[in-house]
């Protein structure tokens, strides 16, 4: 689904933060993407969703060379690729529920073909009493949750989470990675980048750990 082949990439004329990166990521799979603050982890995963250029090396996605790919077919490939960000990127003017139909309505679909889709999505991640209230209502844990339902409302075939539970406490942190193992389970690939140890400890899953640019695959 997802590979790589001895990627590079540096910012500008700077030395590279990513060097000689080969590895696979199988579908319906699911893996930790860890390391320290500063490793290259969020940069990892921009690479994944092809917002960022690889400096040198190849990149495949579905089976599509990355170099290859036309400006007309990624708004199609990014469709199947949810991510959750650190920052939530919620809109304060728009409800819970209008938060996390946004993919959607951009797309044009009528509100009659997924009112149903998302209620029950919020009701999966237990927002069901909160989808018609505003961001800056919601406590940290929410809007976390809000952001993930709004990743999974259009089925993405991979789920790229950067931190996801940094922001939230321990009991919801679990919380939300049984939210992402049963979403693994109904066969989306998982691929959560965090330097939570404890987190990771909680469920064996493939670790992909990052060094000095560097990667270190365990499985």
């Amino acid at each position: 689904m997802i590979r790589f082949d001895n990627v590079g990439l540096r910012y500008g004329l700077g030395p590279e933060i990513l060097s000689d990166l080969t590895f696979r990521i199988a579908p319906n799979s699911f893996q930790f993407l860890t390391g320290p603050s500063g490793a290259g982890k969020t940069s990892l995963l921009r690479l994944m969703l092809l917002a960022l250029r690889p400096t040198r090396g190849l990149i495949h996605l579905f089976g599509k060379d990355a170099n290859t790919i036309r400006r007309s077919e990624m708004p199609a490939i990014r469709r199947r690729i949810g991510v959750v960000f650190q920052e939530f990127r919620l809109l304060d003017h728009l409800t819970t529920y209008e938060n996390v139909a946004l993919p959607l309505m951009v797309r044009g679909r009528s509100e009659s073909d997924y009112r149903r889709d998302v209620t029950d999505l919020l009701e999966w991640v237990g927002l069901g009493d909160r989808m018609h209230v505003l961001p800056p209502v919601l406590s940290g844990g929410e809007k976390q949750r809000a952001a993930i339902a709004r990743a999974l409302i259009d089925q993405p075939a991979v789920l790229l989470a950067d931190e996801p539970t940094g922001n939230v406490d321990p009991p919801l942190a679990r919380r939300l990675l049984r939210l992402f193992i049963e979403l693994h389970r109904s066969g989306t690939t998982v691929v959560i980048a965090t330097h939570d140890l404890t987190l990771m400890d909680q469920y064996e899953a493939r670790r992909l750990v990052l060094h000095d640019g560097r990667l270190l695959i365990y499985d």
